[in-house]
């Protein structure tokens, strides 16, 4: 086949071919003319063409280096390259992304652009810390140094309220009501519908056989929030479950859980609030949960239930009464076939968490320690915890609880 740039690439030195017998042909005259004394002048246009051309290259030359500039552009964001000047206050909303941080920021012509602060972002793996809050930055700064800056928590305004870790979420209400004014009513309200709140219907799944009961308890995690002013109780209850899902997802909690425990996430939920609320120190916390997964899905203890205090406990309070310790407990309450958290004569996990967790605890029920404990203990009045696999080893934690004054009375061996 005959290439058709051949064939014009031909054609045209055809007519450049042409062109020059036609040019040769006028040059001769033009020179018999000169010789005959005629055409004066020609050394003055010569010097004028020569200063025409000079003059059509740099136009030429000019154009052609903003073309470039100007097709540069379209590949490297537009940046401020100083450290900026003055004062402005930036607020970051729950849930932004990059490119909507990078929005706001150009609005308030912090960077130059969106697009250089999601570049800045993109190359610094820490810029998923920056938390919802208001920050003092400065005007016209390099994207880079103003994400630096928004990862300093001295830039933070600080006006935030902390969330304990294992808080229930009616505590946690009672808290934030007193903060921001908003009753409590309003609270409950909003936590009537967890899934309106932003947590993914799946999340209470189970695998275990029991009834699925959806509830916000568990997902409302721990941490200092920069409460927004104007904000409802349903923003900053789904300001906290966006944060609960951040955590888990960088974690990979779900996955984890689901392929290496072989249990549901729920479920996986359920166990760490309850080593959160049995555990006085974040190190037992991991045993703690091998212990509830070894009394729920083996065969090692003498029944597949948790005969937990703590959750007892929780029902209690639900119930707007006092939590009560372990030695005051009734047979009755124990046992009391109304209370949908009891655990005693009762297989299984809880209906919902009973507190909600915070890392550590997460942590600890993705992936607790192998062992074959099926008691924990509190074994002195600083906390620490001890464990057992037998019955003569839960009997050698009852006369240290003994000696160490956290049990007395009838409740010790003679």
């Amino acid at each position: 086949m005959i290439d058709e740039l051949d064939l014009a690439f031909d054609e045209r030195a055809d007519e450049r071919t042409e062109k020059g017998r036609h040019r040769r042909s006028f040059v001769e005259k033009r020179r018999k003319k000169k010789a005959g004394g005629g055409g004066g002048g020609g050394r003055g246009k010569t010097v004028v063409a020569l200063l025409m051309a000079v003059l059509l290259l740099g136009v030429l030359g000019g154009g052609a280096w903003y073309g470039f500039d100007k097709v540069q552009g379209f590949f490297t964001a537009p940046d401020y390259d100083g450290p900026g000047t003055g004062e402005v206050v930036v607020q970051v909303k729950p849930g932004q992304l990059a490119a909507e941080i990078g929005d706001t920021l150009a609005a308030a012509d912090v960077v130059k652009s969106a697009k250089a602060f999601v570049e800045a972002a993109n190359d610094n793996s820490r810029s998923r810390n920056i938390q919802a809050a208001s920050y003092k930055l400065r005007k016209q700064m390099k994207a880079a140094d103003a994400l630096n800056l928004m990862l300093d928590p001295k830039s933070k305004v600080v006006n935030g309220i902390t969330i304990p870790e294992g808080m229930m979420s009616l505590q946690i209400y009672d808290k934030l009501s007193k903060e921001t004014k908003i009753p409590v009513a309003e609270f409950k309200k909003a936590a009537a519908d967890p899934v309106k709140l932003g947590v993914p219907a799946f999340w209470f799944n189970r695998t275990d056989g029991k009834k699925s009961t959806k509830s916000i308890e568990g997902f409302l995690f721990p941490a200092t929030y920069e409460i927004p002013p104007k904000a409802t109780a349903e923003q900053i209850l789904g300001m906290m479950v966006q944060h609960f899902l951040q955590v888990t997802q960088d974690m990979k909690f779900v996955d984890t859980v689901q392929n290496q425990r072989g249990i549901s996430p729920y479920e996986a939920l359920i166990t760490a609030s309850i080593a959160q609320a049995e555990s006085v120190h974040h190190v037992d916390m991991p045993k703690v949960a091998r212990v509830i997964y070894n009394r729920v899905y083996t065969d090692k203890y003498h029944c597949k239930c948790l005969e937990i205090d703590s959750a007892i406990n929780y029902w209690l309070r639900l119930q707007g009464k006092d939590p009560k310790d372990s030695d005051v407990l009734k047979q009755s309450e124990l046992n009391d076939p109304k209370n949908p958290y009891r655990t005693h004569g009762v297989n299984g996990l809880t209906p919902t968490p009973i507190s909600n967790p915070g890392e550590d605890a997460l942590k600890g029920a993705m992936d607790p320690p192998t062992g074959s404990w099926v008691y924990f203990m509190t074994v002195d009045k600083k906390g620490t915890m001890g464990y057992g696999s037998t019955d003569a080893e839960y009997q050698g934690l009852i006369r240290q609880m003994c000696k160490n004054g956290v049990l007395s009375g009838e409740n010790c061996p003679k």
